[in-house]
């Protein structure tokens, strides 16, 4: 659940990265992550006892030790939390995104600026029980530029 997040994330942030220009712009961003630490298991070799008697099978001795480090299984319980903002007039790049996950719940919300004009603004949520759920709205009224249709110009070439 939590990769088609990050993937309708990437998504959202890959068709809105295509405009590259030289500009004034400004972008932020807060992440924050608890990380936990996993400690591994120590083997240990011990050498086997020679025990000399007259035995009537001639077997290796085995010897088995426990380990003295028990090997606990550790779940770690995901949380983090980020945000970003882009505000880029030059090229009308206006978007901004919220996300917090607390174990297997997700919540979310994220806005961007349409070229015709209106912003989307999608609130959502993702966990076990009922899935991934958004709620889009759209802001704003619609402005269509009208396109500009120019007359076929015809040259006149002298051979």
């Amino acid at each position: 659940m939590f990769t088609k997040v990050i993937v309708f994330a990437v998504v959202v942030l890959a068709t809105n990265a295509q405009h590259h220009s030289q500009g004034h712009a400004t972008s932020s961003q807060s992440i924050i992550h608890h990380e936990v630490s996993h400690s591994q298991p120590s083997y240990h070799h011990v050498q086997p006892v020679a025990v000399h008697s007259a035995p009537i099978l001639h077997q290796p001795v085995q010897y088995h030790q426990q380990s003295s480090h028990g090997h606990e299984e550790h779940y770690a319980h995901p949380k983090y939390q980020f945000q970003y903002n882009v505000e880029d007039h030059h090229t009308g790049d206006i978007k901004s995104q919220h996300e917090t996950r607390d174990g297997d719940h997700v919540t979310g919300f994220y806005s961007l600026h349409e070229p015709d004009g209106t912003v989307r603004i999608v609130h959502y949520n993702a966990d076990d029980h009922n899935g991934f759920n958004a709620n889009v709205e759209h802001q704003g009224h619609s402005t269509h530029v009208q396109p500009v249709h120019h007359a076929p110009q015809h040259a006149l070439y002298h051979h």
